[in-house]
């Protein structure tokens, strides 16, 4: 692929947060996360991709666009598998809250993990933990083997853990080993991200969340060198046939980072609400500023984008 194409996919992230962010902290979810949509899906016109959506907003039947199937791109250029969240945490931008994001990745076709929307076991962190951390390990195993790794002690880790009844064990397993512990109400995608990050105070995400964002979660930690291993949890019977149907019928199996993606893959974010990884969209007089990531597994290569949008010119989407 392309590289330039790491540099255009960011411009659809930019679209689809400053479209969202405009109904930060005003309540209304589904408002937030359509308008998200709906301006991906606008700025996704002028890419040169002929991409198919892998990993979407929902399936075809329950979403007008973007989702699972649906071709996306000018239709020219290379075929590629596009995993996307045009908002990452819709409740967390209605209520005003902390680490709302716009993501993509693009891959050559079939390296993505193929998901339905459940949930995934995952524990993912930085370089540092690359070879380190083990899913098949308990907790406080996992803690004291990245400590040493990074030079320093288990009380000086954070770890962000989503605030869910289902991680009561896993929350006091942490305490009692001394850790310090983030609870997010979401957006897991944008902790993993910060895991990568030296100056975020977040070491490493542990629990179970959507399977979905584990595998965009995935794409940016293979272009950064992180490590991700992820479990496939379905809650219930429908979920596990959803599995089946995609041809994942051992539930036990442990998914390493390069299982969840692979190959040449591209990484774009645009911060929506302020966050420990991205700034979130701030307006400002006949415009606004944003922040995002582009990354690159091919050379790893990790870029921060500052922009500055102005209103008086229309875009060229």
């Amino acid at each position: 692929m392309d590289r330039n194409l790491a540099m255009e996919l960011v411009r659809v992230t930019e679209a689809a947060a400053l479209a969202s962010a405009r109904f930060m902290g005003r309540g209304d979810e589904a408002q937030a996360d359509m308008a998200a949509i709906e301006a991906m899906k606008k700025a996704f016109g002028v890419i040169a991709i002929d991409g198919t959506v892998v990993i979407g907003e929902g399936a075809e039947d329950a979403m007008p666009m973007l989702y699972v199937g649906e071709n996306v791109g000018l239709k020219q250029g290379p075929a590629t598998d596009v995993a996307l969240d045009a908002l990452e945490g819709a409740a967390i931008c209605a209520a005003g809250g902390y680490n709302a994001l716009s993501a993509i990745a693009i891959a050559e076709h079939g390296t993505f993990l193929r998901v339905p929307d459940t949930y995934m076991e995952k524990i993912a962190c930085g370089p540092e933990g690359r070879g380190v951390v083990d899913l098949d390990r308990t907790p406080s195993e996992n803690l004291r083997a990245l400590a040493d790794a990074k030079g320093v002690y288990v009380e000086d880790l954070t770890v962000v853990v989503l605030d869910r009844p289902r991680h009561n064990a896993l929350i006091e397993e942490l305490r009692h080993a001394g850790a310090r512990i983030k609870l997010i109400g979401s957006g897991d995608v944008s902790a993993a991200l910060a895991t990568t990050k030296a100056d975020s105070g977040i070491d490493i995400l542990m629990g179970t969340g959507g399977a979905c964002q584990g595998i965009i979660a995935a794409a940016a930690l293979l272009c950064f060198g992180g490590e991700m291993q992820a479990r496939l949890r379905p809650q219930n019977e429908h979920e596990a046939g959803q599995l089946r149907a995609l041809g994942h019928f051992d539930l036990h199996r442990k998914f390493m980072l390069e299982d969840l993606a692979s190959g040449s893959v591209m990484f774009a974010s645009t911060g929506i609400t302020p966050g420990d990884y991205l700034a979130g969209v701030r307006y400002v007089k006949g415009g606004a500023i944003t922040n995002s990531v582009v990354m690159r597994s091919a050379t790893r290569t990790v870029r921060f984008i500052e922009a500055h949008h102005r209103f008086d010119r229309a875009p060229d989407y």
